[in-house]
């Protein structure tokens, strides 16, 4: 979460004079209660497997996590009354598969002018330990910052009907230490000392600090994670969550609890960072290592990225996945640099979008041990067609799709499978473009097979945005497996988004763009490859996840709940002064 300091700090060193005399508007009229806000899902740029909201602004996932029907819950940074950050409330959506989202009304409200409902998680109580639930055992509790100009303080509130509606305690702030840097507490339950443990930022001393807790109202400090990684301006949006860790000899096999070594007790905790990233803006770094309840320990002192572009931040795990499978992340898919100034919104009424939902592990592998393997949830049940719309097992050549007609969507997911790579010596390419025939715009990324294997991605020739912090291309090193002898991309497109996956989630990156003609042809080639090399190439369509529920309005009414106790609105508009300036 960007705090609202450091929105101001950026926007008065870009213009000043505008910035510094920007002040908030209570908009409490302007925000419906207990309804969803429609959406039109039908823009050229809106993307149709990716989660974005109804309209206006969006950023960090909050709250996440399962109940006890199935249901998947996304919270997130919201601001219904503008295109740019400000005024924040707790957005949320909620899904079966973690593709087809039934937007809810708003969940939580700032409580009076000048307030804004920052990051944070939610959890189950099962055991009603706080109390709130003496007749339930699927009680909701939402552990989130309340930003104000003088203090960020850690508040509660609890919901009896699955986290739809919430109620906020009434002796909040559960958790204060007198600063305007204290924020976005990530929440989970330690089973061996039957506790709450809670990660919270420290933002600009770059620390995170651990608490304890028997019943989400009363905090201990146990101990702090500090000066780790890079460090940037601040630490935001701290994520402690146990992850299975796949077997040396299982990396090229299903991710199964079959191929998870059960001894060993592994923790990841996650740290974003803004601005400060390699590229630019902000970035996601993690780190694996141990647990014990109350103090973490890192298993080496690397620092690790988790996505080699620019457009994922402030990625959050499901509450509720049990430790023994993959666990499931969704992130931010944009840059704080630009996030306020991409077209979506002065053209289509929102900004910003999630990543894909990912299945998480770590792995052991080549020269890289205690790796974050991230790869989407299943996309198969999202296939337009029971065989793929290309596939192809030539080495050496070229295979081109038109796909204008043919997927509605906009959206594809590819991959591109290279087998018997020589040991030595390898040579060739294998390269991807995606086509806008209208405009001759171009999408690009590829593979070397020799030296040092690098994978790269060029956004350069998208022209529909324009601005110096867009970064145009993207390069990581990723070397052949020795023992696998074989090299796998997958990826998706959904109309302003790119994904892509490298061995098995080795590697990932996610990177926005935003054309101004149609994505509607793509090529795929690979060249000079070595004699008995085996390529496979295999494009899916995929359907919209939208269409089935009106797509023009996508309302999906939520539940007939009753009025949440929440108080009024406010909070003030978000300052739109930088994308005046350089929009």
């Amino acid at each position: 979460m960007l705090s609202s300091a450091l929105l101001l700090a950026l926007f008065a060193t870009v213009c000043p004079t505008e910035a510094q005399s920007s002040t908030s508007t209570y908009v409490e009229p302007e925000v419906p209660t207990g309804t969803p806000i429609p959406g039109d899902y039908t823009g050229a740029l809106r993307p149709q497997i990716h989660y974005s909201p109804p309209r206006d602004f969006m950023n960090d996932p909050n709250g996440m996590f399962v109940d006890a029907h199935g249901t998947y819950h996304l919270y997130y940074q919201y601001n219904p009354t503008d295109i740019v950050a400000g005024n924040q409330h707790w957005g949320h959506a909620t899904s079966k598969d973690l593709y087809h989202w039934t937007n809810q009304p708003i969940a939580i409200y700032p409580g009076a002018e000048g307030e804004g409902i920052f990051s944070g998680s939610a959890v189950v109580d099962v055991n009603n330990t706080s109390g709130f639930f003496p007749n339930q055992t699927n009680g909701v509790v939402a552990i989130y910052t309340l930003n104000t100009a003088q203090e960020e303080t850690q508040e509660i509130a609890y919901s009896f009907d699955d986290g739809y509606t919430f109620t906020k305690y009434a002796n909040n702030p559960v958790l204060s230490i007198n600063s305007t840097q204290f924020r976005d507490p990530k929440v989970i339950w330690y089973g061996e000392t039957s506790s709450w443990v809670m990660v919270v930022s420290y933002a600009q001393d770059f620390v995170i600090g651990i608490y304890t807790s028997p019943d989400l109202k009363s905090w201990t400090h146990a101990s702090n994670f500090s000066h780790h990684g890079l460090l940037g301006l601040q630490y935001e949006c701290p994520n402690l969550v146990p992850i299975p860790m796949l077997t040396n000899s299982s990396l090229a096999s299903p991710l199964t609890a079959s191929n998870f070594a059960p001894d060993l007790n592994m923790y990841l905790l996650a740290i974003s960072i803004n601005p400060g990233a390699p590229l630019g803006g902000s970035i996601t770094q993690y780190f694996p290592g141990t647990f014990n309840g109350t103090v973490f320990t890192p298993s080496d002192s690397a620092t690790r990225i988790a996505d080699f572009a620019k457009d994922n931040y402030a990625g959050q795990w499901f509450y509720g996945i049990p430790s023994s499978e993959p666990q499931i992340s969704i992130a931010w898919a944009s840059n704080w640099q630009y996030s306020q100034l991409v077209p979506t919104g002065p053209l289509e009424g929102f900004r910003s979008a999630m990543s894909l939902p990912r299945r998480n592990v770590l792995a052991n592998t080549t020269r890289a041990p205690y790796t974050l393997l991230s790869i989407p949830v299943d996309l198969s049940p999202l296939y337009t067609t029971p065989s793929p719309l290309a596939h192809s097992t030539s080495a050496n050549t070229s295979l081109l799709l038109d796909y204008s007609t043919t997927v509605p969507s906009g959206a594809l997911h590819f991959s591109l499978t290279a087998r018997n790579i020589p040991a030595a010596n390898a040579s060739g390419t294998a390269n991807f473009t995606f086509l806008a025939s209208s405009t001759g715009e171009s999408l690009r990324g590829g593979f070397y097979f020799g030296g040092d294997t690098p994978f790269w991605i060029d956004r350069g020739h998208v022209t529909g945005f324009d601005n110096p912090f867009f970064t145009d291309k993207f390069s990581v090193t990723n070397l052949i497996d020795p023992d696998t002898r074989a090299f796998r991309l997958e990826g998706v497109i959904d109309r302003s988004l790119l994904e892509v996956f490298l061995d098995g989630g080795l590697r990932s990156a996610t990177v926005e763009f935003f054309p101004q003609g149609k994505m509607d042809t793509m090529r795929v080639a690979t060249a000079g490859l070595n004699p008995g090399v085996e390529v496979e190439v295999e494009v899916w369509g995929l359907e919209s996840t939208w269409v089935a529920k009106g797509n023009a309005t996508a309302t999906t009414a939520g539940q007939n709940l009753r009025r949440d106790s929440l108080g009024h609105l406010g909070g003030g508009r978000g300052i739109d002064t930088l994308g005046r300036y350089l929009g």
